[in-house]
């Protein structure tokens, strides 16, 4: 019982530990965090990687509003309200392109239930055909034949 309880009390902390980073990049993002994370709508690669026109001008109103003290999701969010969700360079976690996530995990674990199944039914089949003694008795000529054979080999 202390254990489960050490063990929850750890995983709490690591999770603390792990969310505050992650609020202090929304609350304060970096130019090239956005950069890196947006894609420029019309050649569509990282926006930190093109040097379009429209790049450029997003780049600019990232710059600006940063200084303006901007949220990373206000900032996204405006972009996306001008541009449109062609600007993410992942999937949403939500709504329709929830779908791009859970398919992939989805399959996976299909995958791995389907060999582990394979795997299971192929150990059962073949530990009771075994068991069972799947070879009939030889008839007494048949085995005779066999133990000349065998002699003259041995022979």
């Amino acid at each position: 019982m202390r254990l489960a309880a050490a063990a929850a009390a750890f995983v709490a902390i690591a999770a603390l530990a792990l969310c505050a980073p992650a609020l202090g990049s929304e609350q304060h993002p970096t130019q090239g965090e956005l950069e890196s994370e947006l894609v420029c709508p019309t050649c569509h690669v990282p926006l930190d990687e093109s040097n379009s026109p429209i790049a450029q001008q997003m780049k600019t109103f990232i710059r600006a509003h940063i200084a303006l003290g901007w949220t990373k999701s206000r900032i996204e969010g405006a972009l996306a309200g001008q541009l449109g969700d062609g600007i993410y360079g992942v999937p949403r976690t939500h709504g329709f392109d929830l779908i791009a996530w859970l398919l992939p995990i989805g399959g996976a674990l299909l995958g791995a239930l389907a060999i582990g199944g394979g795997a299971w039914r192929w150990s059962r089949v073949r530990t009771a055909a075994g068991a069972a003694g799947s070879a009939p008795p030889l008839d007494a000529e048949l085995e005779r034949r066999i133990d000349d054979e065998l002699a003259r080999f041995d022979g």
